[in-house]
């Protein structure tokens, strides 16, 4: 697995985009594709978590936007993660992570996570030395836990350069759509970057136990598509699973029904048709 600051090099010597103009039938495929794994996992009742980290003004929420724009809503959650609040600070860090945890059937996915824990609180200092190293065996003992309960996890950092974020931070302050987005907090933290990029080094480098994805983020375009990619491989089960379930005699035969059922609908005049 590649470290964030090789990535980020390797992103600052190309000057070529890293993906042409999107096909569309090739989208249009892997949007079917992740409605299919939806479908398969929730006749399935499997439990799903994909979780997203990356700088300010990475693309998380663009790319959770193209990730669960094809999905029945009432099968995933996406839970955005600020700071915790006055009663959550007062317990332990990954309290209100289990509150949010998948139901059966359904996809939970983080914009950050319990990352935060060895990210802002690291390079913030908000959190002492020795809980801080202790951390990283938590997290992992966390994720192995509910991986062995049976949910399934894939880990997604979105790694976009210096000069980038840059551009998009001065395209939000001139954009009154976006406006909203930023703050002198993410001023603040771009001063520490250099910090922020040894922090997750040191992150994926010590909590790689359930494999990190890190996607080159410059190009929006290219690092949407990455995403449904690496989702669309890593639970493609789910959807072959469906896909065989849709060519069962007993679907065809219930499609046969509905097909009928519609026919005598259309043929039979509103005066014949009984009442409810």
């Amino acid at each position: 697995m590649k470290s964030l600051s090789s990535v980020l090099s390797q992103m600052k010597k190309s000057s070529e985009k890293f993906s042409e103009k999107e096909n569309e039938n090739d989208l249009k495929e892997l949007k079917l594709k992740i409605l299919r794994i939806q479908q398969g996992a929730w006749h399935c009742k499997k439990r799903i978590i994909i979780l997203f980290e990356g700088f300010d003004a990475a693309g998380k929420g663009g790319a959770i936007r193209r990730l669960v724009e094809p999905l029945d809503p009432r099968g995933y959650k996406v839970y955005s993660i600020a700071a915790p609040t006055e009663d959550e600070q007062g317990k332990h860090y990954l309290y209100r992570f289990w509150k949010k945890l998948p139901s059966p059937g359904t996809i939970a996915v983080f914009d950050r996570s319990w990352y935060g824990r060895v990210l802002v609180e690291k390079v913030e200092r908000l959190t002492d030395e020795k809980r801080l190293k202790a951390a990283y065996d938590e997290i992992n003992e966390f994720e192995s836990m509910l991986q062995e309960d049976g949910i399934e996890i894939i880990k997604i950092f979105l790694a976009v350069s210096k000069d980038e974020q840059l551009k998009r931070f001065e395209e939000r302050l001139n954009n009154p759509y976006k406006q909203w987005k930023i703050t002198s907090e993410d001023l603040r933290n771009r001063k520490k970057w250099d910090a922020y990029v040894e922090a997750t080094d040191e992150l994926l480098k010590k909590t790689n136990k359930i494999k990190w994805y890190v996607v080159p983020a410059d190009d929006k375009d290219f690092a949407r598509r990455e995403v449904l990619e690496i989702v669309t491989d890593n639970l493609k089960h789910h959807g072959k699973w469906m896909s065989k379930i849709a060519e069962t005699k007993e679907f065809r035969s219930l499609k046969k029904e509905i097909i009928f059922a519609a026919f005598i609908t259309v043929q039979t005049p509103k005066a014949m048709r009984p009442l409810n």
